[in-house]
């Protein structure tokens, strides 16, 4: 059976920056970007498909694909937020030939910056617990005995009243 692809976010519009180099080692800074002139604006999709997920940038119109990142756990290398915003981002792209690049992705509203949050948060949860539930069908589970041991009893009082 061929699973299907579940999507987890859509984002309307979103900046894509050109990132230069880190200078330190205390992250990037979206500050460095040139924040009023991005090189690409689009949709972001952000989807997973068994147990793979992929934020898709996306024309807006055409739904022709951009750029994808694999996310394979966050916080990770794949999506990064920046020292000096919460709402933006470094991803690592990569294109099917397993070449990669880094590129800055920022949302004009903050709330869209939580969202992706939120959602990635919620999926790498729902992805343990999933993995956890797998983990215990294999485990044998001891029976319950309910039954009454020798000489246990169980007294009921039960209060009957009879009308004529």
């Amino acid at each position: 059976m061929d699973s299907y692809e579940s999507v987890l976010l859509v984002k309307n519009e979103v900046f894509v920056f050109k990132v230069p180099p880190m200078t330190t080692n205390r992250g990037h800074k979206a500050a460095d970007w040139n924040l009023n002139d991005p090189q690409w604006t689009g949709r972001m999709r952000l989807v997973y498909k068994d147990t793979e997920c992929v934020l898709k940038l996306e024309d807006k119109n055409s739904g022709e694909l951009f750029a994808k990142c694999p996310i394979d756990k966050y916080p990770g290398v794949a999506i990064e937020p920046v020292s000096d915003s919460s709402r933006y981002f470094v991803l690592r792209i990569q294109d099917d030939n397993g070449r990669s690049a880094f590129i800055g992705v920022g949302f004009s509203d903050r709330s869209d910056s939580f969202d992706l949050n939120v959602a990635l948060q919620d999926h790498f949860n729902w992805l343990k617990k999933s993995e956890e539930i797998e983990k215990e069908k294999d485990v044998p589970k001891p029976e319950l005995d309910l039954r009454f041991k020798e000489g246990e009893t169980i007294k009921i009082n039960m209060k009957i009243t009879v009308s004529l």
